[in-house]
Order: C-alpha cells, then structure tokens, then sequence
C-alpha cells in the first residue's frame, strides 16, 4: 500500500484482515502518518456525513458521484460509523449533518486506524518511498525503495492511495503506468476579493445566502463569512467545489454576487420594504437593520446605497431604495484569486475513473493495480464526504486485494 493517509491505512486493514496469511506493508513516503486525518475538521476530524442511501450520499460529490453509487452499495455512511463502533470509536450526528467522534478528537480517530493496523498485522514503513514501479511478467510488481535497510520489494498486489496532487506533473509516474490523468485543479477554496465592498467586515456571518458567479450557471446557498481578504463560509466552499474546472479556466477572475436574503424575490423584496416603510416611517434605515441581517452588514449595503445616517424610511427616495435592493439581492464582489481553505486541500481530477474497476478499485489497465482515495478523480464538498470516498474505496480496493492472493 503506498500512502499512510485514510485510503491507504483503510486499504491496508481490510486487506489484513480479509486473508491473515498475507503480509500488507503500508509505505508512507514522509514520517507524518494520518496527517490530514489529523488537521481536519479543526482538528475534531469529519469522519462522515449521516446519509442512510447511496442516493443521498452521491449528491455531494461533483466529480465521482454516478459511479460511487454502487461502491457505496457495499461499504457507505452506515458501515462506517459501523467499523468505527466496532473498533471503540462512537461517532455523533450534528445538526447539520457531518459527523465527529464523541470526543472532538481527531486523534480518536488516528489512534484507532493506528491500533486496527497493528491488530491486522499490517507492517508500517515510513520515510519509504516507492521511486519505480515495474509490473512484472508473471504478475505482480517490483518496487524499487528509497529506505537504505528495505531498497527494494517485491509484491503481488499494490495500491496507490498517495493523495490528490496540485500539480500536473506530479502524476506523471502514474501516466508511465499507462493510466489516464484528469488534469488537477484546486478545489474547495475561498474568493479573494480585494477590493470588497465588505472589506471592513471581517467576521460577519450570514447562516444563509446565495452565492452566485456572474454570467456562469454556478450558485450555491448556505453560510456566509466575510473575512479579511474576501468571502469563505459552506457555500462559497462548495461553489467553489462545483465550479472548479471553470473557475480555474477564469483564472479565478470573475465577479461573485451574493444575494444575501434567498427567500425574496425582487417583487417580494419591494413589497415587503413598501409594508414596513408604511408602518415604521419614522425609523432610521441605518440603525434598524431587517430581515435579522447584522447591525454591520446591514449599515454597510446602506451607505454603500448612499442613504444617510439621519434617513428615515418615509424620507427615502426611490432612487436609494432601488440602491438597497440591488445591495441585498446581488452585492457584487470582484474575485481576483483564491485562497486555500485553512491547511486542508483537495484537488479536481486524478486517474480517470473509466480506467477503475468501481467494484474493486482495480485498474482496467494494470492489473494488479489498485486505487483509493483522492488519487482518484473523486472530490466530494465540505461535510465529510471526502473522507467517506476515503473509506469506501479504500476498503473496497483492500477487501478484494486480500481476496485475490492465494
């Protein structure tokens, strides 16, 4: 197995533990095992997502999600929290729907990978290296090491699960294996935007908003946070996940607008504000802030709209009105650029998932050859969904590698 990550350490126990006889090496290239099991969720890891069907599950994955549907089948949401409580971990449901371990420990949860390991026998090598791979004649492959006291080693199965790569060039062994590479872009990003219009708002949230790419068919609603160098929050991070390919083609140029009262059309929006004007005339606009938006944001979209500070509603013009309309619906934030989402990253593409056996993370061009994890052209949103795929093909690719070896 090559990759002490989630996919790597999954694949290594259910191989283990699918045919005892054999002996699994885990190889991790660093000397960090588990370390974006680690960093994730805050440090708390999101294991998982609380999806009882495949269905609900693939509706968050905008690259990979027709063909995990029968992968989820066989190991999904429900196995792992299953495999996990089997092991000693509980895991809980939040409210909105991401799942953590009792113990707000990421920790838990790499411990628990590293014992399950240790149980099954499976020999951890890190600092190891594979620097060539040479698929052998008469079936399996010889790996030429870079650990001085293992330098080479010879194996009937392998599987790849060394991560999603930023950088084209970094799949190039795995296109020397004769595999297919979906070209790598980032995803799950947040929008620099520096000249804002909100710039002076850092830490102002809004629990939902839609966000939406000018001239693109790209929205998705959700939280919201303004921060120093631009936007963040759930829905700009999945807008960014379904819009990864064609942002990265706008060189991460192009216009966000924020329509920060979903509910409201234009029509109902000049309705509602004609009703509240006819019953609260003699309210300031700028100190009585609607729609439970926040004292900052709202005062900002007013003056912004060019309404004074003194303006009552009855003394509005329709002029300013419209302003504060078009501010509410559609702030418009020039993005020039993006920004990496805390430590974590995750990349669109990897190997081409037609060249994949979906049922045993098989290579249809290698045999032998198997792949997990985000080295695949799978990425799913924020929620836990990437670690799910982790876990699924991970123990899929395992399962059946373990099967296969007399």
């Amino acid at each position: 197995m090559l990759g002490g990550g989630a996919a790597g350490f999954f694949g290594a126990i259910a191989c283990a533990e699918a045919n005892p006889s054999l002996t699994v090496y885990l190889l991790e290239k660093t000397g960090k095992l588990l370390s974006k099991v680690r960093i994730s969720g805050g440090g708390r890891c999101n294991v998982t997502h609380a999806a009882d069907t495949p269905a609900q599950l693939v509706q968050h994955y905008p690259r990979g999600a027709r063909q995990l549907k029968e992968p989820f089948k066989q190991f999904g949401a429900v196995d792992t929290v299953r495999w996990f409580e089997r092991r000693g971990v509980r895991l809980k449901t939040e409210a909105d729907g991401r799942m953590f371990p009792t113990t707000d420990s990421s920790e838990t949860i790499a411990q628990c990978l590293l014992e399950a390991a240790r149980k099954a026998g499976v020999q951890v090598l890190t600092h190891t290296a594979a620097e060539q791979i040479a698929p052998l004649p008469e079936g399996g492959f010889q790996l030429m090491l870079s650990n001085p006291q293992l330098p080479e080693l010879q194996v009937a199965r392998l599987l790849i699960a060394t991560g999603g790569a930023p950088k084209s060039a970094q799949y190039d062994w795995l296109r020397q294996l004769g595999h297919t590479i979906q070209e790598p872009v980032p995803s799950l990003f947040t929008f620099n935007v520096p000249d804002s219009p909100l710039r002076e708002l850092p830490g102002v949230s809004v629990p939902r908003a839609r966000v939406r790419i000018a001239g693109e068919k790209l929205e998705y609603e959700g939280p919201v946070l303004v921060t120093h160098w631009g936007v963040s929050g759930p829905a700009v991070l999945k807008l960014s996940a379904w819009g990864a390919r064609r942002l990265h083609d706008l060189k991460y140029q192009s216009t966000a607008l924020i329509n920060w009262i979903p509910d409201f059309t234009e029509e109902t929006l000049r309705q509602h504000l004609q009703d509240y004007r006819n019953l609260h005339g003699k309210k300031t606009v700028l100190t009585n802030p609607l729609f439970g938006l926040p004292q900052r944001l709202w005062r900002t979209l007013a003056e912004q709209a060019g309404i004074g500070a003194d303006t009552r509603w009855n003394e509005l013009p329709a002029k300013l009105q419209n302003r504060l309309i078009e501010s509410l619906l559609r702030t418009s934030l020039p993005m020039q650029g993006k920004t990496t989402y805390k430590e974590e990253f995750v990349t669109c593409g990897g190997i081409t998932l037609s060249e994949v056996n979906m049922q045993t993370m098989e290579s249809r061009v290698v045999p032998g050859l198997h792949f997990a994890g985000e080295v695949l052209d799978i990425d799913g949103i924020t929620g836990g969904f990437n670690f799910q795929a982790a876990w699924t093909t991970g123990y899929l690719a395992g399962r059946a590698m373990g099967e296969r070896v007399k």
